[in-house]
Parts: structure tokens; sequence; C-alpha cells
């Protein structure tokens, strides 16, 4: 293939891209004969370049390798003179003999999305996700038992197999919790704890008076 029907090629791809990506996108097509005025099209107006511009410095650092060591680059930063932050790549052209004879480079202009983003990113952002964790059930069976589950993850046997004080610190945290403020909720941590309802009103009336004596002592040390 002709080193003309190459670039005749890489121009049309220019075009179409443009033509289907708009305004934001600018397509360069440079030809290496000539690397002081390589640019011999241009779609899009994004750099503000003309024809006979030169080529860019990062494509003539890379030149500076072996044919076969060119590599293309896809995806990176690169700012206009205006200050347009566009994400760009750069497409080598090879002749028949893998030889590098010019590059097809896209430049995307992202500074409105960018803008967009932070903006969206400042109202998707919560205060605090630890401690305001919401879940949303269909029954208050579901409500009850996923707390049950949550504050028996930590520990790694089954709930009737916990030791008392882990019981205790089990109910301590559904209490925290308002587990408690759900009827029926005494009943089923029974079941799940092996122990009788009674039992778990033992531990809630011990929670109870510790908080009382606990707010006492604070008081006695102020």
């Amino acid at each position: 293939m002709s080193h003309e029907l190459i670039f005749n090629q890489a121009i049309r791809t220019a075009d179409i891209l443009v033509e289907m990506l708009g305004s934001k996108c600018e397509v360069a097509i440079h030809d290496f004969s000539n690397l002081e005025r390589s640019l011999i099209h241009i779609a899009g107006i994004l750099t503000d370049r003309e024809i006979g511009s030169p080529i860019t410095d990062l494509v003539l650092q890379e030149l500076q390798s072996d044919d076969d060591q060119v590599n293309d680059f896809a995806n990176y930063k690169t700012v206009s003179k205006k200050g347009l932050v566009m994400k760009s790549s750069t497409v080598f052209l090879r002749d028949e003999s893998n030889k590098v004879i010019g590059a097809l480079c896209i430049n995307i202009d992202i500074s409105l999305l960018i803008q967009i983003g932070g903006e969206i990113q400042d109202f998707i952002t919560f205060k605090d996700e630890k401690d305001n964790k919401e879940n949303f059930y269909t029954t208050i069976h579901e409500v009850i038992e996923d707390m049950t589950q949550e504050a028996l993850k930590k520990y790694h046997k089954t709930a009737t197999l916990l030791e008392t004080d882990e019981k205790v610190d089990v109910i301590r945290e559904l209490d925290q919790k308002g587990a408690f403020l759900i009827k029926g909720s005494t009943e089923y941590l029974a079941g799940v704890l092996g122990v009788s309802k009674y039992t778990i009103y033992n531990y809630l009336q011990k929670l109870g008076l510790k908080k009382i004596f606990t707010t006492i002592r604070r008081l006695m040390i102020c």
C-alpha cells in the first residue's frame, strides 16, 4: 500500500471520528517525512493548530526508538494552550515494511466532564458512611434477624456456643441499636442464643444497672 493511500485512509478516519464525536474531538494526521511541518490534516479545533504545524515533543521522543520499538500511546492526559484538559491517544501509521511514516492523534476535551464529575462527587459524598448505615426491609422479622446476624458476625462460632459474657455483649449491642423496641425480639434472640427469654431479661437488667452505676460514678468524680 502506498504512503498516499495510507494517509488518505487516515484522513478519512479523522473526519469520521470528529463527525461522530462532535466538537469536543480533534484528530490530527502527521506525515513524518517532514517533522518541522508534519501536520498534513486536522479535523476539529481544540488545539488551534493549522496545516504545517510541527510534530509534538512526545511523538518526537518516541521516534528516537527503532521502528519495531515504537509503541502507540493510549488514553493519556494532555492540556491545550487554552487550558483544555484532554484525553489523548496516538496511533502510529506504518507502511508495508513496518516503517513508521506518520501518526493519527486523537484529542477529546474532557474539561466540562471533569467539572461536572467534581460536582457529582461532591453531591454523592456522604458525611460518614460507617455510622449511618441504613437497610430497607419488607417485614419486621427481617429487621431483628439482620441486626442479630450483624452482632454475631464477629464471633466465629455457633451462637448457642457463645460464652456468657459474649452473649451479654451481643445483647448490649442490640440494645444500643434499639432492637428491643421491636415486639417479639426477646423471644427471637432467646431462640438464637439457646437461652430462655427470662435470661435475656436478666442480661438487660444487668446492663441497665451497669449504666446506672457508671452514671453515678461519673457524677461523683465531677
